[in-house]
């Protein structure tokens, strides 16, 4: 794959207009950039604006391209997501223009990276003879059958079976059947057959992208734990940004908390995933929380670099909702895992994580998914204080190795740029 380092290419990436989306996304942007390659990300103002500033050494080949609305989903509470998704359809003219001046320009690309909703797109890139890749940053009641060699444990709770056949019932895009191939944010030594699978399943090949985070040396003091003992170590705390949590799931996990209690760091987002003052935090917690867990607590509502939190030697496990993303940013650095999982594949997502014996899931009701706040302290103490916890850590540590390999994550990227090449052209 020798062209991968020569020829170089212009690619366009769009992904859907949530965080957990576009951070992957930027990345991979990144990651093409660095290797020479034009590359051109698309979203919305507010989004855009949202996004750090470009390196210096990338910004020749990497732009930020805008397209109304000026909205993201961070902005709609999750019961209103549909509002979101119409609103993504009115994004379909304002592609097409910025497409057609492209074309008019002398700068067809080579490539079109789109996300799962985007059904409206190829047919607009077919019309301008662009070809199109899908990357999907992961994938009801019991396994499917044609997957025999799934954990049993690894499949949908009844109350997220209920909101995911309700999500993509009538949401249906056909992404996966207009575009070539298929990439995702992973890799062989994690989830070992999926490509494999996903090949065999939506037949057409599905290449791994790696798990795109570089993780900065002069930062990482994860090998180093405060004192080398578990229990006094930290758990940080996050459940993304834009998870649909309610005021009493706040307030469980709060009790839940000062019932296990450990130290923690909670990265507190309002219900709704709004930011918040440090004013409205009393509003969310229960009365005097604050004053009982001082000096091993500490909730806070500002903007934090998960990344650089989890990288410190003194946490020693994440309680995390289980997006991918920041299930990859833990295990890159070796974190054990209490997974809180809401809603897409994020219950998918935990029951892997557990399976693996890295973590644990807080227990919950099947049928609606409510949690108390016993769960959440029996799921903390078997992570952080238990001697059980020896060995969540031990195996997060043997997963850190494949996440951490920075040779081999390069060469996935090599790999991958070769395979947009030869598609790209026609070769394949």
């Amino acid at each position: 794959m020798d062209e991968a380092a020569t020829t170089k290419l212009d690619v366009v990436l769009f992904p859907w207009l949530a965080f957990g989306h576009m951070i992957p996304y930027l990345e991979l942007a990144k990651r093409l950039a660095a290797w020479g390659h034009a590359v051109t990300f698309l979203s919305t103002p507010r989004n855009v604006a949202r996004q750090p500033p470009v390196p210096a050494d990338l910004s020749p080949r990497l732009r930020l391209v805008t397209l109304p609305p000026p909205t993201s989903t961070a902005d709609v509470p999750p019961e209103k997501n549909e509002l979101i998704k119409k609103a993504a359809d009115g994004l379909a003219a304002p592609f097409a223009a910025f497409l057609e001046g492209a074309v008019a320009g002398g700068r067809r690309p080579d490539r079109l990276i789109i996300d799962f909703c985007h059904r409206w797109l190829p047919p607009i890139a077919d019309e301008h003879k662009v070809p199109c890749a899908a990357f999907l940053i992961a994938d009801f009641v019991v396994p499917p059958k044609w997957c025999p060699s799934w954990p049993p444990a690894v499949a949908y709770r009844r109350h997220e079976a209920r909101w995911a056949v309700g999500a993509f019932e009538r949401n249906a895009s056909g992404i996966i059947e207009r575009t070539r191939f298929t990439i995702y944010r992973s890799c062989g030594e994690v989830e070992p057959g999926a490509f494999a699978l996903l090949t065999n399943l939506f037949r057409k090949p599905a290449f791994p992208a790696g798990v795109l985070l570089h993780p900065d040396p002069a930062n990482d003091d994860s090998s180093s734990r405060s004192g080398g003992v578990r229990s006094e170590s930290v758990i940080y705390v996050a459940l993304g940004s834009e998870a649909p949590v309610t005021a009493n799931n706040l307030q469980e996990l709060a009790l839940g908390l000062e019932l296990a209690g450990v130290r923690f760091l909670w990265a507190l987002r309002k219900p709704g995933g709004m930011s918040m003052h440090s004013a409205d935090v009393a509003e969310l917690l229960p009365a005097g929380f604050e004053n009982r867990t001082r000096g091993r607590g500490l909730v806070w509502s500002g903007w934090v670099t998960q990344v650089a939190v989890l990288a410190h030697g003194a946490v020693g496990a994440f309680l995390t909702h289980c997006g991918w993303g920041s299930t990859i940013e833990s295990l890159v650095f070796g974190r054990p895992l209490v997974m809180l999982p809401f809603v897409v594949d994020q219950g998918l997502i935990a029951r892997t994580m557990a399976e693996r014996g890295v973590g644990v899931e807080v227990a919950r009701d099947e049928g609606d998914g409510s949690f108390g706040r016993e769960c959440i302290a029996a799921a903390v103490r078997r992570v952080m204080v238990e001697e059980e916890g020896n060995v969540f850590e031990s195996n997060a540590a043997r997963l850190k190795r494949p996440f951490g390999d920075q040779r081999r994550q390069d060469q996935y990227m090599y790999e991958l740029v070769g395979y947009l090449k030869r598609y790209s052209d026609g070769r394949c």
